[in-house]
């Protein structure tokens, strides 16, 4: 079998790796158990986990057993990394109710049943009962605050104020590790670039103990050519849960994304061979759009499922094509047909206030049945619901349906 680490590298996934001579060695010769660490900040995970549960998904295919760390304990903290402010404060019964919800989503990625199943740990089970004195002594005597502070995730919040309370995230995330090392033989974790800081305290930390088979991975975080973080739409982060973000949504995200990005999200947001991908890759011009309807359909099934998927493309084309079905894109059923434009946008959330909406209309974004609008004041009338709905569209390509 492949060595999952050239799998990584033709996908362009590894950021940084700390042994990788020794790693390499270790893939080919035995199951290696990992982990990846998800704080269940909310209760459904986006695009942001998204790349991790593909990495964890490769490791897996490869034979290696996943380890999902559910941070119910460190949660109650919050990762400063990145971050120019403390992070809420979040309640027990909040935080359990986030990890049941990720639970169920993280089994889109990775399996729970064969010899090399996956498992789910919360770190809350060890990390809330722990003495203070006894954790600080044995664990905290380990780690130099120097050190600690010259990190990336520390350094950016000096200048704020850095607590106490977040400056022991790295700890705790260390004794996740040594923790999952003693329990399961875990002996790599993996995780985005932003955890690097993070990751090395906890090899490290098992290394000063006298073993020396800990490893840490990162991987790329998915951005545009901007270097802008992908996964942001105007109404937030993009959900993997589809209340929060729609199939349809999500599916117009991935269709709609730059040429540029094409190749890295076939490559690091599906399983298709790599072969298939760089045939894809090939396409230029207008053909390229072939391959962003492929990575659109493959990134929605493995979400929301084939059937889901389905229906995304199907609403898709009946807009761009004037074929299909409109019945799956994105809906809001109104009282009175007789509403005005501003909260017609207002109410397809095309925009969040009459102002903005009406800059939009000032500025050519806004078409009602494929007319632009020009009217701030224009009053939508039964004439326009010929067949019972309207379509609203805002630029070339966010549109949402008003049903009478």
């Amino acid at each position: 079998m492949k060595n999952v680490l050239d799998i990584l590298n033709e996908r362009d996934y590894i950021e940084q790796i700390t042994h990788p001579k020794e790693l390499r060695e270790l893939f080919d010769k035995e199951s290696v158990p990992f982990y990846i660490g998800i704080d269940p900040t909310a209760d459904s995970l986006h695009v942001g986990h998204f790349v991790s549960l593909m990495v964890a998904g490769h490791l897996q295919r490869c034979g290696h057993k996943p380890i999902i760390l559910v941070g119910g304990g460190t949660a109650t903290i919050g990762d400063p990394s990145g971050k120019t402010d403390m992070r809420r404060m979040m309640s027990r019964e909040e935080i359990n109710h986030n990890v049941e919800c990720i639970k169920k989503q993280v089994e889109k990625f990775v399996s729970f049943e064969g010899d090399n199943k996956a498992i789910i740990a919360n770190n809350a089970d060890w990390l809330l009962n722990l003495n203070f004195v006894e954790f600080m002594r044995e664990i905290g005597s380990l780690f130099s605050v120097n050190r600690m502070l010259a990190a990336e995730c520390y350094k950016q919040r000096l200048e704020g104020g850095l607590t106490f309370f977040e400056l022991g995230y790295m700890l705790m995330q260390s004794y996740d590790f040594l923790h999952l090392y003693n329990e399961y033989g875990c002996k790599l974790q993996i995780g985005g670039n932003d955890q690097w800081s993070n990751i090395i305290g906890g090899v490290e930390l098992i290394r000063k103990i006298g073993k020396n088979d800990s490893f840490g991975l990162t991987f790329k975080l998915l951005t545009t050519k901007e270097g802008k973080k992908m996964g942001k739409t105007e109404k937030g982060a993009l959900w993997l849960n589809p209340e929060k973000t729609s199939p349809y949504e999500f599916y117009q995200y991935w269709r709609n994304i730059e040429d540029d990005s094409v190749e890295t999200v076939l490559k690091v947001l599906t399983f298709l061979p790599i072969e298939k991908i760089n045939e894809l890759c090939k396409l230029k011009g207008e053909e390229i759009n072939e391959a962003k309807k492929i990575a659109a359909f493959e990134i929605t099934k493995l979400i929301h499922g084939e059937e889901e998927a389905k229906k995304a493309e199907e609403a898709s084309n009946a807009l761009f094509n004037g074929e299909g079905s409109l019945d799956h894109m994105p809906t809001t059923k109104i009282d009175n047909v007789n509403i005005s434009i501003l909260d017609a946008i207002i109410t397809a959330g095309l925009a969040p206030s009459k102002s903005q909406a009406r800059t939009l209309i000032e500025q050519g974004g806004i078409s009602l049945n494929d007319s632009i609008i020009n009217d701030s004041t224009y009053t939508l009338s039964d004439n326009d619901f010929k067949d019972g709905y309207v379509i609203l569209k805002k630029g070339k390509k966010v549109f949402h349906k008003l049903e009478s």
